[in-house]
């Protein structure tokens, strides 16, 4: 019997700008197959009600994904207010409707904002897919089952009103891993006293890369339709990992780190480094504070 193939050993990032209506897993498993990939994953699931920046991992790439699940991330988001819903966005069914506050004008608002900048606490929503007993909270929330959530440490690094129309306003944030977008106009809404949740939400940036990056799945099919190689639209493993130091070593260093010992290195503070043998991408090690570097997710070299 002859071995079924897996599919094509094919590594690097490629951005896609997720569409509405679907899952982060279809869009991936969509993306995947046009690539004939044997090895694919993504970086952070956006709601079906979501679009926008999805760097999806492919091959050596996946050694990296949790790393770029951690980074900060940046939205625009359009939150409704007076009508809330039981999951935070208008996917979900109307739990109560309630009058705005008379007067409510951009200033208003824009007096509430500084509470919500910085250091906050958020509790999930109930709709994340956040697990417990070894199951996302959706499920729960499907099941009308209402899971007790702590509060979390979550960052706001910024957040600007752009507009309000009297019933619709319009946010720009950046934020830690972690927050929930939902969560934070479900909070605007509740200091208000009338409620809110999110009808629009489009993420601008993840992992270092922008919308300006992303291509459509629709252009994917028509390159592929046309016969046009895909395989240029990759960007290189190391490109999402930028904010970390390079480190450029010496052959002898190189055939350390590359049989999994340390090397002696100074010059960088404790943390992550970025590992090179002249132009050539070997992975990611850690400077460690007694000044040696060694080696922690190393890429299959050709």
């Amino acid at each position: 019997m002859s071995r079924r193939r897996r599919g094509r050993d094919v590594s690097g990032i490629l951005v896609i700008d997720k569409p509405q209506g679907v899952t982060s897993n279809a869009v991936l498993q969509q993306v995947k197959r046009l690539y004939g990939a044997a090895k694919a994953g993504h970086t952070g699931s956006l709601d079906p009600l979501a679009t926008g920046v999805l760097p999806l991992c492919f091959g050596e790439a996946t050694k990296f994904s949790q790393l770029m699940l951690d980074s900060d991330k940046s939205y625009v988001a359009r939150g409704r207010l007076g009508i809330i819903t039981d999951s935070g966005d208008s996917d979900g069914n109307v739990m109560a409707e309630k009058p705005l506050p008379e007067g409510l004008d951009m200033a208003a608002i824009e007096a509430l904002l500084p509470r919500f900048r910085g250091d906050i606490e958020q509790v999930p929503s109930m709709y994340s897919a956040l697990k417990y007993k070894g199951r996302p909270l959706y499920e729960y929330a499907r099941e009308g089952i209402e899971i007790e959530r702590p509060a979390r440490p979550v960052t706001i690094h910024e957040l600007t009103l752009l507009a309000f129309d009297g019933e619709n306003f319009d946010i720009a944030v950046t934020c830690s891993k972690g927050t929930y977008i939902r969560s934070l106009v479900e909070d605007i809404g509740e200091v208000l006293g009338c409620g809110a949740h999110v009808t629009q939400l489009r993420r601008t940036r993840a992992a270092g890369f922008g919308l300006e990056q992303a291509y459509d799945v629709s252009d994917l099919d028509a390159r592929r339709e046309a016969g046009e190689s895909l395989d240029p639209l990759l960007v290189p493993v190391d490109a999402a990992l930028t904010e970390f130091p390079k480190i450029l070593l010496q052959d002898a260093q190189i055939v350390s780190i590359l049989n999994g010992q340390p090397v002696k290195m100074t010059g960088h503070p404790p943390g992550w480094v970025r590992l090179y043998g002249g132009d050539r991408f070997l992975g990611l090690g850690e400077q460690l504070p007694d000044d040696r570097v060694t080696p922690r997710r190393l890429v299959k070299q050709a």
